[in-house]
């Protein structure tokens, strides 16, 4: 069975021919539950996302920040397994015939196995994966499983991330190119943006994908200014803060993805 990149590509196609950026939301597989997490990426969907990033939760995210360690720990505590993360990308997609990816550390899926863990992915009906710490250099083996079973390989790209490196990094992903910006800790909100920017327009000078853009976005206001110069905006750790919040009541921590995803999408669709 062949995976869903094409849904993938004609997904932020659709949304850039309305005029507007994607907006991309994250979801930790296994939290607060493997079933709650199910019913979080479907209430987000339902809210307005155009994809959903479905984590798998790693014992070291180093990527991450408190939230979605706090989220990983959780997951990790309740036993998930990658057969929990396919099992919400399959049933996060079949409810609502819109595009699923995992994103992971290289790790578990070297333990798995390339080609079990393609196999498996294409055949829940995933769209590809995000794999923040595999090097490109380093990445053959994977893309061509990827391929195989027609899964988008999507690489991270930081402002630190030169132009020949750049080109070197895009010109390898398929989907689309994932701009990971550490704004939020090196300056004011004004330099975020005037960075981010930067780093998107340098991309875009390398490849045609859509470049989509992880912010720290959490809400309307963000992902309109974000939505100016950005193909996607990605969205995370506001949706598992408000899961957290929730403090075991599912259905008030639902509500409050599914409203956030209202807004953010209505923010994507302003681009004041």
């Amino acid at each position: 069975m062949s995976g869903n990149i094409k849904l993938l590509s004609d997904t932020l196609a659709a949304a850039k021919a309305e005029g507007r950026s994607a907006l991309i939301a994250y979801l930790p597989a296994g939290f607060p539950t493997v079933d709650g997490g199910i019913e979080a990426a479907k209430a987000v969907f339902d809210g307005g996302a155009d994809v959903v990033e479905v984590g798998l939760p790693h014992s070291d995210p180093v990527l991450d920040g408190p939230v979605i360690q706090t989220a990983d720990d959780i997951a990790l505590r309740g036993g998930v397994k990658i057969a929990d993360v396919m099992r919400t990308v399959r049933e996060a997609h079949e409810a609502t015939g819109k595009p699923v990816l995992v994103m992971t550390y290289w790790n578990p899926i070297d333990r798995y196995g390339i080609e079990r863990f393609t196999a498996e992915l294409a055949e829940a009906g995933g769209a590809g994966c995000i794999l923040p710490d595999l090097p490109v250099q380093e990445s053959a083996t994977w893309r061509e499983h990827a391929d195989k079973h027609g899964l988008a390989t999507v690489f991270v790209v930081a402002p630190s991330s030169k132009d020949a490196r750049l080109a070197e990094i895009t010109a390898a992903g398929s989907g689309f190119v994932y701009a990971a910006s550490l704004m939020g800790v090196t300056g004011t909100r004004e330099s975020v943006g005037e960075q981010a920017q930067d780093l998107v327009r340098r991309t875009q000078a390398t490849t045609g994908l859509p470049v989509c853009v992880g912010l720290g976005v959490s809400n309307a206001e963000q992902a309109a200014e974000v939505a100016r110069f950005a193909d996607g905006v990605i969205v995370g750790s506001a949706f598992v803060k408000l899961l957290l919040s929730a403090d075991g009541d599912l259905a008030a921590g639902l509500a409050g993805v599914r409203a956030l995803a209202g807004e953010l999408a209505a923010g994507v669709r302003t681009r004041s």
